[in-house]
């Protein structure tokens, strides 16, 4: 069998990889040119463990290609980004190039599988008008789904491998051919819908996971005014059998939940009142954390501020959305001295620095954005000669707050220490 996957991000990349490797013959396809100069060359643009190792592999083996234009084939996956516009709305702008891209390549029994996170009835009002340009029928000779994505960045392989997985296909055959193929290396459940509930399925997800970290900002605004632990209250709360929050920081970040609640918004604005203050309350986290930094060093001569993390989460490179990017551009706009440290980007940004002892030396203030486990395992004892102010914020609940104040550090915690 032969696949062709439309996009080679930090999805398409490893499900083309997982594919190989379970035997396939695939062809990736990227618009960009860079991109593909550096696959051929066996280097991938995205950090994902395992994956420069597995590609490498495939690639020697002939069972992975890639090009920035699409192959005839049995199947065409379709894995290329849905960001949201200025305005709050999804831009499909690259779903509907890469299923034009693959119309003159399809044929009578192929299957299109999309698997990018997009607003319901995008199947049934963008793609599918496009694929009728094939002549093929729909549903007959042309079978469509959607079996979006459900993984982590940093254990990709392994919940691509073991997660559930949702197909949603426009009818029964489209659904159990999507099923045939990713059962070649799922090894979780795989369940089946029509192809608009699993679209609203990934974002119901996200969703969820919005509206839980929403309300854990809350609460730590409220424990700052109350000067309660809001971390301590949370944990204590979650002993409760059917109470699980999630725990509060300095905004969302990544491709799914700081984007896909406002596909929701976008279908249903008058309906999604919840969600609307959700992502509202999530997206202003970041400016929060800018006051909280000014509050804690308006009494200082022309400080500089050390930020730890780029990435929107611990242990990979994905700045996508990133809160820290938000907070970094807000510091600059009003002229403060900016240092930078992230071990896993690799960033141009002016001020990154490349160790975290240059990033720290001279400091008023050091700000934990990300939860890189790196930043846990800081020994600030010996470093705290390198402060010329020993301040330190802490977003993540990362540190050991009473060993750095017994250091001499002052450390405060969002959700507990800000009156």
């Amino acid at each position: 069998m032969k696949i062709c996957v439309m996009g080679l991000g930090y999805i398409g990349l490893p499900t083309a990889v997982m594919f190989a490797e379970y035997g396939q013959d695939v062809h990736g396809v990227d618009i960009n040119p860079a991109v593909i100069d550096s696959l051929n060359k066996k280097k991938p643009h995205i950090n994902e463990p395992g994956l420069q190792e597995k590609m490498s592999e495939v690639i020697d083996d002939g069972k992975l290609t890639v090009s920035i234009l699409p192959q005839a084939a049995d199947v065409f996956i379709l894995a290329v980004p849905t960001p949201i516009t200025k305005d709050k709305k999804a831009d499909l702008s690259y779903v509907k190039e890469a299923t034009r891209m693959i119309l003159p390549y399809l044929t009578q029994g192929n299957l299109v599988i999309l698997e990018s996170t997009v607003p319901p009835m995008t199947i049934d009002n963008h793609l599918i008008p496009i694929l009728l340009e094939s002549g093929l029928a729909i549903g007959e000779d042309l079978f469509v789904s959607h079996s979006p994505e459900r993984v982590l960045p940093g254990q990709l392989f392994e919940e691509l491998i073991w997660n559930d997985r949702i197909v949603g296909g426009i009818n029964e055959e489209s659904c159990l051919k999507t099923v045939l193929l990713y059962k070649k290396f799922v090894k979780g459940n795989i369940y089946m819908t029509d192809a608009r509930t699993a679209e609203m399925v990934k974002l119901i997800e996200n969703t969820y996971r919005d509206v839980n970290i929403a309300l854990a900002n809350e609460l730590a605004e409220i424990g700052e005014k109350l000067n309660i632990n809001i971390w301590e209250a949370i944990t204590l709360a979650n002993y409760h059998p059917r109470v699980q929050i999630h725990a509060p920081g300095p905004g969302v970040g990544g491709h799914c939940i700081a984007v896909d609640p406002w596909f929701l918004i976008e279908q249903s604005p008058d309906e999604a009142k919840l969600i609307s203050l959700a992502r509202n309350i999530n997206d202003s986290t970041p400016k929060r954390m800018v006051k909280i930094i000014e509050s804690t060093i308006n009494h200082l001569r022309n400080p500089t501020i050390t930020i730890l993390g780029l990435s929107y989460k611990g242990n990979i490179d994905d700045m996508r959305e990133s809160p820290s990017l938000v907070i970094l551009t807000e510091l600059i706009n009003r002229g403060y001295n900016i240092k930078i440290h992230d071990p896993y980007v690799k960033s141009s940004i002016p001020g990154t620095s490349a160790t975290l002892e240059e990033a720290i030396q001279d400091t008023d203030c050091l700000v934990i954005l990300t939860d890189h486990n790196e930043y846990k395992s800081i020994d600030f004892s010996e470093l705290k000669d390198l402060f010329h102010t020993k301040t330190i914020i802490d977003t993540r609940n990362l540190l050991n707050h009473q060993l750095l104040r017994d250091n001499g550090f002052t450390c405060l915690q969002i959700g507990t220490e800000f009156n």
